[in-house]
């Protein structure tokens, strides 16, 4: 039997590292793709994988990316991001596109493209990490909540799109996950990404990892549609429990 094939966006930190590893654990070949090659290329050699550079705002990039890859049955669209926390008085355009470019038209960029290799395998998977600001808005996060918003819509429409079709659909939608994601969100401030998490036990990346790992381990009949997964100490998407 062949090696089945897992590509995984957003891969050089975080929850797309950790997935990699998970997938690669269960025996898929695991493409990863990031900006930051170097990372990438140390992890495909721990995980037996390939590295290749991506960046899913620009098109080139992701043709280069795609066409460089053969059998897809696995598309794990991580890549994606938060910048600011802005009010919309006081929106940041480039922010925005930055968001936009990152989380929607960059799911939409591979989606895309890799849409006929993962029908053509006859068992394709796509999921797609959203977040609990898909479902909810709130004060100053509109740039990254509408951009949630938009991702999880563009990956709920294809579910219906593709009924019949050998595919299936997975969104999982994370609460406080501690990666870099406030590190980035924050411009690299290292005490105010550190606030976000302070007084609660949030997930780390390995328990979306593992997550990811059940979805594509279920059999072809099987679709998890929706998977909302929060630490216990959250309840909504500003809403914690902090110890002192």
């Amino acid at each position: 039997m062949s090696i089945r094939t897992a590509v995984v966006t957003g891969a050089s930190s975080g929850i797309g590292e950790a997935t990699a590893r998970e997938l690669a654990k269960q025996g898929y070949h695991v493409v990863v793709g990031a900006r930051r090659v170097d990372r990438l290329e140390q992890l495909a050699a721990e995980i037996g994988g390939t590295a290749l550079p991506l960046d899913v705002t620009d098109d080139e990039s992701v043709r280069a990316f795609t066409e460089a890859i053969g059998e897809v049955h696995i598309l794990v669209n991580n890549a994606g991001g938060a910048k600011g926390l802005a009010s919309v008085a006081d929106a940041d355009l480039d922010d925005w596109r930055w968001m936009w470019e990152t989380n929607v038209l960059g799911t939409l960029r591979l989606t895309k493209a890799l849409l006929p290799k993962l029908i053509a395998s006859g068992d394709g998977l796509i999921v797609t990490i959203t977040s609990v600001a898909a479902f909810v808005h709130y004060d100053n996060g509109s740039g990254y909540t509408s951009a949630k918003h938009a991702q999880a819509v563009l990956h709920r429409t294809l579910r219906g799109e593709l009924l019949g079709q050998p595919v299936r659909l997975t969104e999982i939608a994370p609460g406080a996950v501690e990666t870099e994601f406030s590190l980035v969100r924050f411009d690299g401030d290292a005490d105010r990404a550190a606030k976000v998490y302070e007084g609660i036990d949030p997930l780390l990346a390995t328990d979306i990892a593992e997550i990811v790992g059940f979805v594509a381990s279920r059999p072809p009949h099987v679709n998890l549609d929706t998977i909302v997964v929060k630490p216990r100490d959250q309840a909504e998407a500003g809403r914690f429990a902090r110890r002192s």
